[in-house]
């Protein structure tokens, strides 16, 4: 539960603390949103993802919840993104096999910022957080909101990219993963 509130701390300090010299604006976030949506929609170069893992965390699930789980979220999904310095941008739709066997889908706006871990730049570590939405069987597929934090492992045009779903017990808490490959 503590890894949970240090990375929704993260994501809080992610968004409010993006310009340090000016006090934070609701207007200008939003307005910075929009711009980095339509550039990424404008410019942005064609991704392909793959979902795979659906973590489901055993501190939080008993036995019989996991034994009837599926954690092979095999899926497909097309985006775009948009590199800008150490800036990741991306605009995303996935369709995978959610923890109960049915369709679910996910789609929305990931913003990550990324730090080098090689002196070629090819190896980057970033932390972010996504806006969408996804549509499950158990909610008629009527689109849920769906703002998570976000961290990837990058080389060069392949990405591993994951996201924490927060939840209670037995719901939620699951760590769900997907391949991401830049055209």
């Amino acid at each position: 539960m503590r890894l949970i509130r240090y990375i929704f701390v993260f994501v809080l300090l992610t968004l409010f603390t993006a310009n340090k010299a000016e006090a934070f604006e609701w207007s200008r976030w939003y307005s910075d949103l929009k711009t980095n949506i339509a550039d990424t929609w404008h410019c942005g170069r064609l991704d392909a993802y793959v979902p795979f893992y659906a973590w489901h965390n055993r501190m939080f699930y008993d036995d019989d919840h996991i034994r009837k789980y599926n954690e092979e979220a095999w899926g497909f999904g097309l985006g775009k993104g948009l590199w800008d310095g150490n800036e990741w941008h991306g605009l995303y739709f996935m369709a995978f096999k959610d923890s109960n066997f049915y369709l679910e889908t996910m789609f929305g706006y990931g913003y990550q910022y990324n730090w080098s871990l090689s002196e070629d730049g090819d190896w980057k570590f970033g932390l972010g957080y996504t806006l969408g939405f996804t549509q499950r069987h158990e909610y008629s597929y009527i689109p849920v909101p769906l703002p998570l934090p976000v961290a990837s492992l990058t080389y060069d045009r392949f990405s591993l990219q994951a996201a924490y779903v927060p939840g209670i017990k037995n719901n939620g808490n699951v760590l769900f993963m997907w391949l991401k490959f830049s055209f």
